[in-house]
């Protein structure tokens, strides 16, 4: 249940098993024959503009100029608002290298191949007769380690870069050093036209054996054991390798390299096993269908134990890609130069579903990941903020590499230099996060104080009944009938700046909070078209477009607490109306999983369990877990991989700082099962048992509170009380 395997060594990159640190990356493929680890790290970006081409556009002085247009009802006007600069990327992910461990074959038949990953750990293994190969990215030594026992009489081992779609004008040397029983093997490359590169550093160890010189990297004859140590480092110029090997040697003391692999692992896994261990889920699955390899049970969509090994799955690759930044597009992880969509991080849904897991599923480690990528990109933001609104404050970008925050990725058709919910959103899991371990964060307050500036420049404009219009205005990455991109008053605008004034209002000074409260109020009601459905756009006179993968209307359901079933019924109806009209256009996974956290908190189980049929019937995950963004195996991609755990987890337990929901939404496929160590937003974990027509709930609170509770039972009020253990239960 806490890891998988399989019968044969990976065919394909997409099917390699993942380890990764949240800095490096992993892909192993576990042949035998020829042990290859693809070596990644969140910095590799390949630089592809100049920095006049990523700056964002100085548009705010025709800011007026549009607001007037799209209000006098020219809906094609926000199509003119751009500098003509054509659609620029930002800079794309790639993979660095891959560590090779090839075995001169004696020509005699290869014995089956046995590779697995221990998700409690974070190690992978191959193994084929007595010879056995490990490999962990060490979350606390920040490297990639490999041990090999009985690698043969003969092998050679190198640094090779020549993976898929490397640019043939990528200028690469390799170099050895070796001496005694070590070896430093180092690999740089250097973007074309430009002076950045990448090095990577591979210290060698061997137990006994001789080791000699070949054309492409060494040869060891006769080693018992084997222990590589690799890094990798984007850098400007020259890199000082000699210091850079000395840093791994500094890890690398004593003779014994078992006991070295064993000290480095300790030291790994008292970091990765804890976050790992925090949460489980256990459905009650069979024994012998948790003991199947994971591509046989990805056969069976409707076995408990695949739920389960993907809940584990999920858990696992969003911790090891979660260190400096939070998850890309793809994880931490490509095997392909040719990333889709840059590998970069949408933030207008993809990103965000990812890490939404992390309050509740807690894995604060991902939370502390997303919030320095945001404050890294503060100073960008505050570019973007004044460059095309004219304003101070922050927005943040809809698509960035994680080093520039700069919004400079737009076009007609996706202009997304118009939309201002961004930071928003992004800020969001910080306030969870805060609300469950309650203790605030000053730099989460600091934004926030930022965003409410931009808001009080931006939101000016006022319509004949003296409420605010929110103009120019963009719902990702959809448009209106009876208008264009740029529109008035889009739904996930609104909800956008009303939660953002109010959350600023709450940690503001008292006249500052009154005005912010007031500025939030001002804002326009929501609207219910005359389908009886939340509108995406509130402006009277634009129609909504169904068929699309993105749900950004319905941002005040999930992931605000905005609409509920319990506070605002009615709205909350709209909200499912809206959710029944909702086409699924392209089949994309994050659709699929949007789709199913708006039910979840709506409470429509049978909309919960569609959402989970179709992402586990459309051949979405590749044999290592991680999976495709598109059915059939297509686009490698994390958001289904890293987003099932949240939306399983919101079918069962969810909270605000008042209210706990106890079984919401539980897909049919779950009619039992065990939910260990949810944390909760008013400062409790909670274990849950449930079958049919039966739960307990065991609640741990860490500070006293007062809650309104939710059951299939009914509601009740409950006092909490810090170190007090209460049950809730059928």
């Amino acid at each position: 249940m806490h890891g998988t395997w399989e019968p044969a060594p990976a065919a394909r990159w997409e099917d390699a098993f993942l380890a990764g640190n949240g800095r490096h990356g992993a892909l192993v493929f576990g042949d035998p024959e020829d042990d290859r680890v693809i070596v990644t790290h969140h910095t590799l970006v390949r630089p592809n503009n100049s920095p006049a081409d990523t700056a964002p556009p100085e548009l705010a002085a025709a800011l007026p100029a549009l607001q007037d247009a799209l209000l006098a009802g020219d809906t094609t006007a926000a199509e003119r608002f751009t500098d003509g600069r054509p659609l620029r990327w930002v800079q794309p992910f790639h993979p660095g290298f891959r560590t090779r461990v090839r075995r001169r074959t004696s020509g005699t038949p290869a014995l089956p191949a046995h590779r697995a990953v221990d998700f409690t750990t974070g190690v992978v293994t191959g193994e084929c007769g007595e010879r056995r190969s490990e490999v962990f990215v060490s979350r606390a030594d920040d490297v990639l380690v490999q041990y090999v026992t009985t690698p043969g009489p003969v092998v050679d081992i190198d640094l090779d870069h020549r993976l898929s779609g490397v640019p043939a004008e990528l200028g690469a040397g390799r170099g050895v050093a070796t001496a005694r029983r070590e070896t430093v093997l180092t690999l740089r490359a250097r973007y074309p036209d430009s002076p950045l590169g990448y090095t990577g550093i591979t210290l060698l160890l061997t137990d006994t054996g001789r080791t000699t010189v070949t054309a492409g990297g060494i040869r060891v004859e006769g080693a018992g054991r084997l222990l590589l140590l690799t890094r990798v480092r984007r850098h400007e110029g020259d890199l000082d390798t000699a210091r850079e090997a000395d840093d791994l040697r500094a890890l690398a003391t004593g003779d014994d390299l078992a006991a070295l692999r064993a000290r480095l692992l300790a030291r790994h896994t008292a970091l990765h096993g804890a976050a790992y261990r925090r949460v489980s889920l256990d459905l009650g699955a069979d024994e012998a269908e948790r003991a199947l390899p994971g591509s046989v049970l990805l056969g069976r969509p409707h076995s408990p134990a695949l739920l389960e090994r993907l809940f584990a799955a999920g858990r696992h690759h969003l911790l090891s890609s979660s260190g400096s930044h939070p998850p890309r597009l793809t994880g931490l992880w490509t095997g392909d130069w040719n990333t889709a969509w840059s590998g970069a991080f949408t933030t207008n849904a993809n990103l965000n579903l990812q890490t939404a897991s992390a309050a509740a599923a807690d894995l604060p480690e991902v939370t502390t990941a997303h919030a320095d990528l945001l404050h890294g990109q503060l100073s960008d933001w505050r570019d973007n903020a004044r460059a095309i609104f004219g304003a101070r404050g922050i927005v943040a970008p809809s698509h960035t590499d994680g080093a520039s925050g700069h919004t400079y990725h737009f076009s007609r058709e996706y202009p997304l230099h118009l939309w201002t919910a961004g930071a928003d959103w992004l800020l969001k899991p910080l306030l969870d996060h805060e609300e469950a371990s309650g203790r605030r964060d000053p730099r989460t307050s600091t934004l926030l104080a930022e965003l409410a500036l931009f808001y009080e420049d931006f939101l000016t404009r006022t319509g004949p009944d003296g409420r605010i219009v929110v103009v120019p205005s963009y719902s990702p990455e959809n448009r209106p009938r009876g208008g264009s991109w740029g529109a008035v008053d889009a739904t996930m605008d609104i909800a956008a700046a009303r939660h953002a004034l109010r959350a600023a209002a709450d940690r503001a000074p008292r006249t500052d909070a009154a005005r912010l409260r007031a500025l939030a109020d001002r804002l326009p009601p929501y609207r219910v078209n005359d389908e009886g459905a939340l509108a995406e756009w509130a402006r009277p006179g634009l129609g909504d477009r169904y068929d699309h993968r993105h749900l950004s209307h319905l941002y005040p359901v999930w992931p605000l607490d905005e609409i509920n079933p319990y506070d605002t019924p009615e709205l909350a109806a709209a909200a499912g109306r809206a959710l029944e009209l909702r086409g699924s256009e392209n089949d994309s996974a994050h659709g699929h999983l949007h789709h199913g956290l708006v039910a979840a908190r709506l409470g429509d189980a049978t909309r919960t369990e569609d959402a989970l049929a179709r992402v586990l019937t459309g051949d979405y995950f590749h044999d290592s877990l991680m999976s495709a963004h598109y059915p059939a195996r297509d686009v490698y991609n994390a958001d289904a991989a890293h987003t099932l755990p949240a939306l399983l987890v919101e079918s069962l337990v969810q909270s605000t700082p008042e209210r706990l929901v106890l079984l919401p939404a539980p897909p049919a496929r779950c009619p039992c099962g065990r939910l260990h160590g949810v944390r909760t937003r008013f400062g409790a974990r909670v274990d849950l048992t449930w079958s049919p027509g039966a739960y307990r709930a065991v609640l741990r609170p860490d500070r006293d509170a007062e809650i309104d509770v939710r059951t299939p039972a009914g509601a009740t009020r409950l006092t909490l009380r810090a170190g007090e253990e209460r049950v809730v239960s059928s």
